[in-house]
C-alpha cells in the first residue's frame, strides 16, 4: 500500500510542474515585453515644441575636430567730424574685426593705412541721426566689413570670407 501512495505523488507531481513551467514562462514574455516597451518609451527622445508648435528637427552631430575660435583684431580708435548741417558733430568710433584665424590677422595689417582710411571716409558721410539709429549702425557696419573684405583682397566667396565680421567696441556721438 506504501507503493501505491507514492506513484500516485510522481504523477500528479508531473502534471502540475508542467502547468507550473508553462505559467513561469510565461510570466517571464509579459515580463520582457514590458520592459521593452518601457524602454522604448522612455528612451525615445521627445520632440520639444517650438514656438509654432511644431517638433524641431534633429540634424545629426558632426564629429571631429572643434572649431577653433575666432580671431580678434581691435582697431585704433577713430575722432571723425560728421556730415551734419548747422553745427559741428563728432563721433569717436571703435572697432574691432572678427576674423578667422591668425594669419587672416597679419594679412590684414598690410593694408591698415587703406582700411583706416576707408573707415574714416564711410563714418564722415554719416550724419548723428544716422548713427544714432540701429538702422544707421547696422549699415555702417555692412558697409564697413565690405570695405576690408575688398581692401583686404578676401571678398565673399560663396558665402565664406576669413573677415567674418566688424563689431564696435564703442560708438560715441556728440
Amino acid at each position: 500500500m506504501a507503493a501505491k501512495p507514492a506513484a500516485s505523488a510522481d504523477g500528479a507531481a508531473k502534471p502540475k510542474s508542467k502547468k507550473m513551467l508553462v505559467i513561469v514562462l510565461v510570466v517571464v514574455l509579459l515580463l520582457a515585453v514590458a520592459g521593452a516597451a518601457a524602454a522604448f518609451l522612455l528612451l525615445k527622445p521627445a520632440p520639444e515644441d517650438e514656438e509654432d508648435g511644431a517638433a524641431e528637427t534633429h540634424q545629426p552631430v558632426k564629429k571631429g575636430k572643434p572649431k577653433a575660435p575666432p580671431q580678434y583684431m581691435p582697431l585704433d580708435a577713430l575722432v571723425i567730424n560728421l556730415a551734419d548741417q548747422g553745427g559741428t558733430r563728432y563721433a569717436q568710433v571703435g572697432i574691432t574685426l572678427q576674423l578667422d584665424d591668425a594669419a587672416t590677422a597679419e594679412a590684414i595689417k598690410a593694408f591698415l593705412p587703406t582700411i583706416r582710411n576707408g573707415i574714416l571716409m564711410q563714418i564722415s558721410r554719416r550724419t548723428a541721426d544716422e548713427l544714432l539709429r540701429p538702422e544707421g549702425k547696422e549699415a555702417l557696419m555692412n558697409d564697413i566689413l565690405t570695405l576690408v573684405r575688398e581692401e583686404a583682397g578676401m571678398p565673399l566667396n560663396r558665402g565664406y570670407s576669413p573677415v567674418q565680421a566688424v563689431l564696435f567696441s564703442s560708438l560715441i556721438v556728440q
